[in-house]
């Protein structure tokens, strides 16, 4: 049993640089430089297409993650490879209908309609109308909205018969609403968000009230049954009901999603936000799925913003805990295949691969049980979108003054922030003058609160200390021992065993696993 070598594996900025990294080389020379959608790295290494999702899904994940983490992190992206992401999105849509479709085969036409890639077909049009100001992407953004109008009914679903009749469109797969057209909420949102465009916003609001009308009531219950097997379905559509809450300011809404958050997620994530892949009573028990993990951060980031800094706790636990500890650091196990014939898909795997997230167990990337090891390429983009989130929401600036969310490092035009871990205390630097508030993570002992450099003295509210006139250029220094604790993850067939320091997994079981993240228990 091995544990993997870890570098700085809790900053969010140099996680989201080396996935977008790993993005920037997901090509495939052989399929005009379609990217591959699938990956293993063990037994055997390779990448490879996929008939359901190549071009109309992962172009979609990772023109939002690289464009986002360009906008949030200042992030360089290559221009070429964000070339080569637009121009295969924009070739799913050029099929017979505005719909992003698939081709059976490499070289084949594009005839194959999945709607659970409506979602991604949208992200990858708003992030190009966003921060390329792309014309053609919003006529086809638009012209696809008419579309599923045309085709979808709340009340009867698609009309497949016209869809092959009028386009020659084949079905491929049988989706619930969950796990079909109710994913695309969020782009929707964002792209509204983007563009002002109005039919995007009445689209996610006729899917957001089916979704919270027969699915996300105010029990907050999940039914795999009626939801879909899929949890990343289930955690997407979770986040785009919180988005669409968050843009209309929908208190109903958004207790809907607070109640799900509260109740039903909690049979299919543990306490460190790992996300069971696939909620079937067969699924394998620790086989995980990162971008499930950063759909909850999301959707905590949100609530927090909503006045319930608790959530923001739980994202900062999730993020420590689980999400970038499960970033691929570490490459060394991979061994790249023979190539006698000079495939791309078996050229330079190993170091495709670093910087990607996959499918963990949460002590691991190898979970007890499962002998095939991949990273689907698809989810880097779906966990380095939501860290680039997670990045914008360390720090929030508004008319109260500067709040300190999440106690990460952190540097913007307003303060500079050095978090406890590896110090003897968190400190805040302002650079402008305004009052500052910092979250105190709930585990922390206010009896042994001190502070230094803040002036007059702090006052705590609530969660937060808050500093009325920090000087400028001078540390705030809070100090609060990290105390060890020990929690136990839940899952099917076992206890999970954690030692934690602060947010911080010193140690945890792994059953002899390889591939281990931590230290064992």
């Amino acid at each position: 049993m091995s544990k993997l070598k870890h570098v700085n594996s809790t900053d969010i900025r140099a996680a989201i640089e080396l996935g977008c990294r790993t993005m920037s080389s997901d090509f495939n020379a052989d399929d005009n430089d379609i990217p591959f959608f699938r990956s293993t790295v063990l037994p055997e290494a390779r990448l490879s297409f996929s008939e359901i999702h190549s071009e109309s899904h992962v172009p979609g994940r990772h023109l939002n993650a690289l464009l986002n983490a360009e906008d949030a992190a200042g992030t360089g992206v290559p221009e070429a490879a964000i070339a080569r992401h637009e121009r295969a999105a924009l070739f799913s849509y050029s099929g017979s209908i505005p719909l992003p479709l698939n081709r059976t085969h490499i070289g084949g036409p594009l005839i194959s309609f999945t709607e659970h890639n409506v979602r991604e077909g949208f992200h990858a049009l708003y992030a190009l109308a966003k921060f390329r100001d792309s014309a053609q992407a919003r006529e086809l953004a638009e012209a696809s909205i008419a579309a599923i109008r045309a085709y979808w009914d709340p009340e009867r679903g698609w009309d497949r018969e016209r869809l092959e009749r009028e386009h020659g469109v084949r079905w491929t797969r049988e989706h619930t609403f969950i796990t079909g057209l109710g994913r695309s909420i969020g782009p929707l949102v964002k792209y509204f968000r983007a563009t002002g465009y109005g039919p995007a916003l009445d689209l996610a609001l006729l899917l957001g009230q089916k979704a919270t009308a027969e699915f996300f009531g105010p029990e907050g219950a999940y039914d795999p049954g009626a939801f879909g097997t899929h949890t990343h379905s289930t955690t997407c559509v979770m986040s785009s009901l919180a988005q669409l809450a968050e843009l209309i300011d929908d208190a109903t809404m958004m207790a809907n999603v607070r109640a799900f958050y509260d109740n039903g997620l909690n049979r299919i994530r543990d306490e460190l936000g790992w996300v069971i892949e696939s909620s079937a009573e067969a699924a394998p028990p620790d086989l995980g799925e990162c971008n499930n993990t950063g759909d909850i951060v999301e959707t905590a980031l949100i609530l927090g913003r909503s006045g319930l800094p608790e959530y923001y706790h739980d994202a900062e636990r999730i993020l420590r805990g689980h999400l970038l500890p499960s970033q691929l650091r570490d490459n060394s196990f991979i061994t790249d295949p023979p190539n006698p014939a000079g495939e791309d898909g078996l050229h330079n795997v190993a170091a495709r691969h670093l910087g990607a997230f996959g499918f963990p167990a949460p002590y691991g990337h190898r979970p007890v049980g499962v002998e095939t090891v991949s990273f689907n390429m698809d989810i880097v983009g779906g966990a380095v979108g939501s860290l680039c989130e997670a990045y914008r929401a360390v720090v929030d600036s508004g008319p109260a003054g500067d709040r300190v969310n999440l106690l990460f490092d952190h540097e913007t035009d307003s303060l500079k922030i050095e978090a406890t871990y590896g110090r003897d205390a968190l400190r805040v630097t302002p650079r402008r003058a305004g009052p500052l508030w910092i979250r105190i993570p709930p585990w922390a002992d206010l009896e042994r609160l001190s502070f230094d450099g803040a002036g007059s003295p702090p006052r705590l509210l609530g969660s937060h200390v808050f500093v009325a006139e920090p000087q400028i250029g001078h540390p705030v220094s809070v100090r609060y021992p990290l105390p060890q604790t020990e929690i136990v993850l839940g899952h099917r067939t076992r206890d999970i065993h954690v030692r934690l320091r602060g947010d911080q997994v010193a140690a945890m079981d792994n059953f002899g696993a390889d591939l281990a993240f931590f230290d064992s228990m």
